[in-house]
């Protein structure tokens, strides 16, 4: 994704100007403009050169975001992003404004101030109307002047037959400039002739100080929504300005003082007391508590010792630290955290479509709605001068954009907020959809429980001891890098047990582990994989089934066929679990575990977790399929941290990195969460609840705002004694911008950790007899409902997908996988279907089903 900064945009109508414009360049395959940010993002193969043209042709500006920064440092850059984010345009427009009212005051003294208020007049125009009219003209010119950037915009627009907010402003107050330079030539003549009553008639049409005050209440209101805008994006500033600019390097056993900029991979750097931690690294020496504040939102410190890992901007509060860096420049957590918010900022929600569809047709529509009220109330008999007022104040009332803005201040102010509590969401789309989850899967290790387990029994077979047990589970287990295998050998150190290497090693997936020993083969795993290596007797069975029901895990252990006996690891649930599970319930969210936990096990932990439902003895390579099936019944959100997980949270429709969780988890996530607190993905739907709400509360005031006022500003309430001036019009335009952004500003109060005000969503799951949404399973069995059809005759792609529209036509088939190259369909159902069926689906397009596995 590339993005650019625009120029010349004003309102929502320049938005989709710009979007239509560079979409229809070929090559790209997205385009998205935000308003608040004035950056366009585009996907696509288009060179930017192609990109910045068409933004020219529709009357813009455009230059490539970071063009210069290719060869620039980290550091560098970052500044420079800071340096884009500063807010220039409260300065220029607070120039503007008290430029505007001292002309304006001086325009209203003479226009209105001797009437009115009885103020006296240099006697020089007691009698001279036709100068009072001059120097009115000459004073709404120079305001005209010092507000020219209205006029410029808004008539390019014009030129470019795409009107926008400025268009509105130019021709209401150019408008009323013409009519009353017109008026003061009339007067002119009546003077000439002498015609008394004509002169004093025309003094009560001038226009001036109308159009002179629409420019003038506009900039006040536009320089409100710009200061407003600024706040907005304080959350990214202050995360850009926590990067460190220096660190301390350890060279020749010398303290160096270097930039950021020169700090690679792989070099050794110290960290004292007070000081902020310039890059990721491991601790290699030294301990300490830090504070992760700045990138997890938790003020307590984290006490660190030799091999934890340090994070980038995080403060060393109290011990001396030498590190090794492992990332550095763009890599660091913190670059990331900076780009995540930065890109999320760039793109638009789903329900931005609507105020886009709106502005695109908005402008045109007020002018079309203005040149009709004029023409109405000019046949009903009313003065020129009435209903040009009319056909004013209905150009200067109308606001496209609150609309434009509606959305994205809300965005950003919501992910502002996710950030500094340690809750990154990808996109705009993916805060707006967090919040509309109806079925939360959470895997149990690492997320729901600590994934740190810890060796709790170990119960030998008939004839072994326990020293023999362990020290045979302890040859394989070394081995292995499962959590469950760490908590043996963990185990084994402490107990100063020593053993050899075994040869032949295979881990296999979800099932256990293979060995050879001294001539001997060994056996590790669950129920299921060693009933298939050695017998089990009914009172072993009957131990591990106890021990499951205690929520802990059985391992078992076979040498030569033989059980060895059964030794018992327990994942700990994280204290705070329990809560975060009860407060997505309360939300009204279904809340499924997943784990390859046999079901005992699997069910003492969810009932200690409280979860709504549990599905077990799943596989890996099966958490997809579990979501894909899960999917029939609501939107799914996907909460892990493992590789194994990356599938499932790219196939649910929010997947949820939980604890910054591997690389390639948070690659395949919406959203990331910094923290290993579940409590964090509560606070993650209560953050896009509130956002969406704020979004809605945004476009409720544009649209009700500009349904109410224009018809009051055509002068549709006339008959209830209700008249609107251009004044009072240009009045309300400014503050209808101004109170959409300080509304989307209230969502910095925003508790996201309270869940007292939690209430369920609209739409529930619906549930089965058993309370569950998926029918429950027996005990031990793997959780793959598919068959694998050995097929002849399929020659080619064509082939392939007769067969695959077939077998997905059968009642009970969710999706069939199928390959002409090796004869095979995998068929995955969603409730029990006859091979017969299959085969019948399959042979009645001419193909021949060999076997149904």
């Amino acid at each position: 994704m590339e993005q650019y900064n625009v120029t010349g945009m004003s309102c929502a109508a320049c938005q989709v100007r710009v979007e239509k414009a560079v979409s229809a360049v070929e090559g790209v395959t997205s385009a998205t403009v935000s308003l608040l940010t004035n950056s366009l993002a585009v996907e696509g193969t288009a060179s930017s050169q192609q990109i910045i043209k068409a933004v020219e042709d529709a009357g813009y500006g455009a230059a490539l975001k970071g063009a210069d920064n290719e060869r620039k440092s980290i550091s560098a850059k970052l500044a420079a992003e800071e340096d884009m984010l500063k807010d220039r345009e409260t300065p220029k427009l607070k120039r503007r404004l008290i430029a505007s009212l001292l002309f304006l005051l001086i325009l209203m003294y003479f226009s209105m101030g001797h009437m009115m208020l009885g103020l006296p007049l240099p006697v020089f125009f007691e009698n001279n109307h036709v100068a009072m009219g001059i120097v009115q003209l000459v004073l709404c010119a120079i305001v005209m002047v010092i507000n020219q950037k209205f006029f410029i915009s808004g008539f390019k627009s014009l030129w470019h037959r795409s009107p926008n907010m400025d268009s509105l402003i130019a021709l209401g107050s150019m408008a009323g400039f013409v009519y009353s330079v017109v008026i003061l030539l009339l007067m002119s003549r009546a003077v000439v002739d002498g015609k008394h009553e004509a002169v004093m008639r025309y003094m009560d049409e001038f226009y001036f100080e109308s159009s002179a005050m629409i420019l003038a209440l506009i900039t006040v209101g536009k320089m409100l929504e710009a200061s407003s805008k600024g706040k907005t994006t304080n959350a990214l500033k202050s995360l850009m300005k926590l990067a460190p600019k220096t660190a301390t390097l350890l060279r020749n056993g010398q303290e160096v003082s270097v930039s950021i900029d020169e700090v690679n991979k792989g070099d050794i750097f110290v960290v004292r007391p007070g000081e902020n931690i310039p890059v990721d690294g491991i601790i290699v020496d030294g301990e300490s508590a830090v504070n992760e504040a700045a990138i997890t939102g938790e003020s307590i410190p984290v006490d660190k010792v030799v091999g934890d890992s340090v994070t980038s901007a995080t403060l060393n509060q109290s011990g001396f630290l030498t590190c090794q860096a492992t990332r550095v420049g763009e890599d660091t957590t913190l670059a990331q955290i900076i780009q995540m918010v930065s890109d999320a900022a760039a793109t638009k929600a789903p329900v931005a479509k609507l105020a886009d569809t709106i502005s695109g047709y908005f402008v045109p529509a007020v002018i079309g709605v203005s040149l009709i009220t004029f023409v109405i109330w000019l046949l009903l008999g009313k003065e020129i001068g009435y209903c040009l007022a009319r056909a004013i104040t209905v150009l200067v009332v109308s606001c496209p954009c609150a609309l434009g803005l509606a959305t994205p201040v809300a965005i950003m102010v919501g992910n502002g907020v996710g950030a500094k509590n340690g809750i990154l969401f990808k996109n705009a789309e993916a805060l707006q959809e967090t919040g509309n989850i109806q079925i939360a899967v959470l895997d149990k290790t690492g997320t729901i429980t600590s994934g740190q387990p810890i060796l709790t029994a170990i119960r030998p077979a008939a004839e072994t001891t326990e020293e023999k047990l362990l020290e045979k589970a302890l040859i394989l287990e070394q081995r292995s890098e499962h959590p469950l295998a760490i908590a043996v050998v963990n185990y084994g150190r402490e107990k100063g047990i020593e053993v050899g290497e075994p040869e032949n090693f295979r881990a296999l997936s979800g099932n256990g582990l293979t060995g050879r020993y001294q001539g001997k083969d060994l056996f590790g795993g669950n129920f299921r994989f060693i009933s298939q290596h050695a017998e089990i007797s009914e009172e072993v069975r009957k131990t591990g089934e106890l021990l499951a029901e205690a929520g802990q895990t059985p391992l078992y252990f076979a040498e030569e066929g033989k059980l060895l006996g059964i030794i018992a690891v327990a994942d700990a649930i994280k204290p705070d679990s329990p809560q975060a599970i009860a407060e997505m319930k309360r939300m009204g969210i279904h809340v499924v575990m997943l784990t390859g936990d046999n079901e005992k096990t699997a069910q003492a932990i969810g009932v200690q977790a409280g979860v709504s439902e549990v599905i077990a003895s799943v596989l890996p390579e099966g958490k997809e399929e579990v979501i894909r099936q899960l999917q029939a019944h609501g939107k799914v959100a996907m909460i892990g941290d493992g590789i194994n997980d990356a599938p499932a949270l790219t196939r649910a429709d929010i997947g949820i990195a939980i604890g910054a969780g591997t690389d390639v988890a948070i690659d395949a996530a919406d959203v990331v969460l910094m923290k290993s607190s579940l409590r964090d993905a509560a606070a993650a739907i209560r953050l896009s609840r509130a956002t969406y709400r704020n979004i809605i509360e945004n476009l409720f005031w544009a649209l009700i705002y500009n349904t109410l006022l224009i018809p009051a500003a055509a002068g549709l309430y006339t008959g209830l004694g209700i008249t609107m001036n251009p004044m009072l019009g240009a009045a309300a335009m400014s503050l209808s911008s101004f109170c959409v952004v300080s509304n989307a500003l209230r969502l910095n109060l925003l508790k996201i950790h309270d869940g007292s005000h939690d209430r369920p969503g609209k739409k529930a799951v619906k549930l089965n007899e058993e309370g569950k949404l998926l029918t429950q399973r027996k005990e031990n069995e793997v959780y793959f409902m598919t068959r694998t059809m050995k097929i002849e005759g399929m020659m080619c792609p064509h082939c392939e997908a007769t067969v695959k529209k077939a077998l997905e036509a059968v009642d009970g088939v969710e999706s069939a996988q199928v390959s002409h190259e090796q004869g095979t369909a995998v068929v995955t159902l969603s409730h029990e279907v006859e091979n017969a069926v299959l085969t019948k689906a399959v042979e009645d397009k001419e193909y021949k089903v060999i076997a149904v596995d």
